[in-house]
Formats: structure tokens, C-alpha cells, sequence
């Protein structure tokens, strides 16, 4: 065997150097394996995030801001059947504005007219008094003494409310001893914005 045969490399070598990786492709793994994990990372704190965020906003809807869908027409035309207003918890309330509560299972809407101790009167004519004074309402078009079968002049009891629909004709309310006045663990919350549809967007009054 001469010096050529001795010295030549096997072909295992060959192979080995074959198969090592070089500095580039080590390089290159490494980058990819970096952008997986900030991959997974960055997926894992989007979809934390998400849910966080969708958590709160089902806690804020159901706990503070109720979103509520109007049906029928007891409220035209300040609201309409189909639009979705908000409302806003809370125990003070004020002539004038609009309530949502409970009753019989269902969520109603009405406006709220007189407090407990007031007394409220209506004429013939659907023209209301509270305490003996004319109540200002741009927000009836048509009035109507409607459903009521109550003694007037009617004292609001104590801790309730007295709630009428813009709708005169057509609502029934506190005018009805069906309904009769709304106690504070009824109410839903004050409603004071609109949110559908977008052209009746912004504040209810």
C-alpha cells in the first residue's frame, strides 16, 4: 500500500462533513425557531387579550349598560319598534326621563311623570298635571287620556314611579292598574342613547 492510499479519505469523512451544518443554516434554524416562539407569544396574549376584553364588555352590558331592543310602538316617536338604545343603571330619576323596567317577565319602557308623593292628574284631552301644574312634554305629538281606569286625581305611592308611553294612545302604563307604578327593583336603567339604527344615532331625551 503506498503513501496515496494511506493519506486518501475515507468516505465516511466525507459524509460527516457533508452533514454538518454551516454557520449560515445555523443561523437561518435559529431565526426560526426566535419567530415561533414570538409567534406563539404574541397568538397567546391576542387571544388573552380578546377574551379579557370580551369579558369586561359582557360584564359592562349585563352589570352597568344594558343593551335592549324596543318592541312595539308605546314610544313613538321618541323610539321606534327595532332600535337598540342603552341604558345606564342607576336610582335617580327625574320627570322626564326615559326608564326601562321589569314587568311581567318582559322589560318595558316609558317615561318617567311623577315621583312618589306627587299627584298626577290628566284631562280628557290627555293634557298632564303634577301637583296642579301643567308638565311641559315636546315629546308627545298626539295627546290621549288612553287605558286608564286609576282614580284621578292618583297620588303616587310611596318608593314608586309614575311612567307613561309618548304614545298616549296607544300605551299602557301607570294610567292602568294593569301595570300600575313602577317600583325601584323593577327598573332596568335610565335609557340615554340610541345605538341602532345609525341614522337615529345619539342621546335619547
Amino acid at each position: 500500500m503506498d503513501n496515496k492510499e494511506r493519506l486518501r479519505p475515507s468516505a465516511g469523512s466525507d459524509n460527516a462533513k457533508r452533514l454538518r451544518p454551516t454557520a449560515e443554516q445555523l443561523e437561518k434554524e435559529l431565526n426560526h425557531e426566535k419567530y415561533k416562539r414570538t409567534y406563539f407569544f404574541t397568538l397567546r396574549n391576542i387571544i388573552f387579550t380578546l377574551i379579557t376584553v370580551s369579558a369586561v364588555a359582557v360584564l359592562v352590558a349585563v352589570l352597568l349598560l344594558p343593551v335592549l331592543r324596543i318592541y312595539g310602538t308605546s314610544m313613538t316617536p321618541t323610539l321606534s319598534e327595532g332600535d337598540y338604545v342603552v341604558s345606564v343603571k342607576g336610582s335617580e330619576f327625574k320627570t322626564g326621563d326615559v326608564i326601562a323596567f321589569y314587568y311581567n317577565n318582559k322589560i318595558l319602557v316609558k317615561r318617567v311623570i311623577a315621583q312618589a308623593g306627587e299627584w298626577v292628574d290628566i284631562d280628557d284631552d290627555g293634557t298632564v298635571y303634577v301637583n296642579n301644574h301643567q308638565i311641559d312634554e315636546p315629546y308627545v305629538v298626539e295627546k290621549a287620556l288612553g287605558e286608564c281606569d286609576i282614580d284621578l286625581p292618583y297620588q303616587v305611592p310611596e318608593s314608586k314611579i309614575f311612567v307613561m308611553g309618548d304614545h298616549r294612545a296607544t300605551s299602557v302604563d301607570s294610567r292602568s292598574t294593569s301595570v300600575g307604578c313602577v317600583e325601584s327593583e323593577q327598573i332596568v336603567g335610565k335609557i340615554v342613547f340610541r345605538v341602532w339604527p345609525l341614522d337615529g344615532l345619539g342621546i335619547v331625551r
